[in-house]
């Protein structure tokens, strides 16, 4: 007798079988990091370095810039230390510096040290994480501006590249505390954000990631001109992370993704789920629709085998798909097919006719069919077409509402006719194509 599957095994199972394609694809990836101060002070901290293990022993080449603001500030309200900011930079005077030195120095230690926890029966158990810091940030002053002397607050001049790889070679974690070193020995206090974003585009890295403040006035995904937009739109000008998230992606990094540091398994969700658990800026839209390549018929088939199964679609071979796959339209999502659409054309009788329309069950409700519809339009008019036809037998409201009328069979291309399935018995709707 075969032991049951209890819902908690089943549940890490489908997981991991859902996480699988990015636990490739990220592998030997370089991610760059900023966590700020605030995460580093939560309850999930702890959770937060086990997680970043993890990506570690995956194979994941990773460095962490991490700031140090909010234990800063504590510091110096302790010591009666005046806080002063100029446009969200800090003005880091001869006293606020020596605490920077200090506190930052003390960051680093405890990092390091929660890295080398390896106690059995813990998520670190065996780890053997390694990790390494150092004078990898050449800084420069900020200067004067507005007539404000930013004394000791810096910003990046360089990175070191060439002693970051060596390090990331050895599978080590690169640590970047946010001060930065001139060539004449200084010391400058820079911003986290700053530092991971320029350490981000000298490596060429996969994917910056900033764990900070919640973002969920802004959508989910943003291409760069939408990212431009939503800094107008919502008077942003002051947020430095989606700023940083835009000269990233101008700069080649590919994707930057901005965390809530309130939510304990974000950065997990992040990376390993398709939905994510923050916003993404990207050089490239996340989800597109696209006409179909024969790649795309195993992701296809796996769409719309439920629903022939339910009898609301006709059933398609394999290898009926590869005849005509060029028909098709595909919606995809970070390379997984989520719906697709097929258009059938009869040029004589200037009719098209829409088939096999799929959407994934997880993702309707959201429009995507409409798009897909949308698509499914304008292919057919660039082939000067005048109507569309559907034959339908469960989702007739669904058309109606998209401007379709009740048709006949014989309102069909005559090819079609002949192929009628009246055992099927599929109602036929029609709309005239402007």
């Amino acid at each position: 007798m075969e032991t049951p599957i209890s819902n908690n095994q089943t549940t890490t199972t489908s997981w991991f079988r859902r996480a699988a394609p990015y636990i490739h694809a990220h592998r030997d990836a370089t991610f760059v990091v900023s966590i700020d101060g605030e995460a580093i002070a939560s309850n999930h901290f702890d959770n937060l370095v086990h997680d970043l293990a993890l990506l570690n022993s995956l194979g994941i080449r990773l460095v962490i810039a991490f700031g140090a603001r909010h234990q800063i500030e504590q510091q110096c309200q302790q010591q009666t230390i005046p806080l002063q900011y100029h446009e969200g930079i800090r003005i880091t005077d001869a006293a606020s510096l020596d605490i920077a030195k200090s506190v930052i120095g003390q960051l680093r230690l405890e990092f390091e040290a929660k890295l080398s926890f390896s106690l059995p029966h813990t998520p670190m158990a065996d780890a053997q994480i390694h990790c390494s810091s150092g004078n990898f940030v050449t800084a420069q002053p900020v200067g004067i501006k507005d007539g404000i002397d930013f004394e000791h607050t810096g910003k990046v001049r360089g990175i070191d590249t060439v002693a970051i790889k060596q390090q990331l070679d050895l599978d080590n974690i690169v640590l970047l505390p946010s001060l930065g070193y001139s060539p004449t020995g200084e010391i400058f206090n820079c911003s986290a954000e700053a530092v991971a974003t320029a350490c981000a585009i000298e490596l060429n890295a996969d994917k910056l990631i900033f764990i900070g403040d919640n973002h969920d006035q802004l959508p989910n995904e943003m291409v760069v001109m939408q990212a431009e937009d939503a800094l107008m739109e919502h008077d942003l000008s002051d947020n430095h992370t989606l700023q940083s998230a835009i000269d990233a992606c101008e700069a080649g990094v590919k994707r930057v993704h901005l965390l809530d540091r309130a939510q304990d398994d974000a950065l997990l969700q992040e990376l390993f789920s398709r939905d994510g658990a923050g916003v993404m800026v990207s050089t490239t839209p996340f989800e597109n629709t696209r006409l179909a390549t024969i790649d795309d018929i195993g992701g296809i088939l796996d769409l719309i085998q439920p629903l022939e199964n339910e009898g609301v679609l006709v059933k398609r071979s394999r290898e009926d798909l590869e005849i005509h796959i060029e028909s098709f339209v595909v919606m995809e999502r970070d390379g997984a097919v989520l719906a697709c659409a097929a258009l059938h054309a009869y040029p004589e009788s200037r009719v098209a006719e829409l088939a096999c329309l799929a959407v994934s069950s997880a993702y309707r409700g959201f429009g995507r069919g409409e798009q897909l519809l949308t698509a499914i339009e304008h292919q057919a008019r660039k082939h000067k077409l005048t109507t569309l036809c559907v034959l339908t037998t469960q989702t007739a409201h669904w058309f109606l509402e998209q401007g379709f009328v009740a048709a006949d069979v014989s309102d069909l291309p005559i090819e079609k006719q002949s192929l009628y399935n009246y055992q099927r018995n599929a109602k036929v709707f029609k709309k005239a194509l402007p």
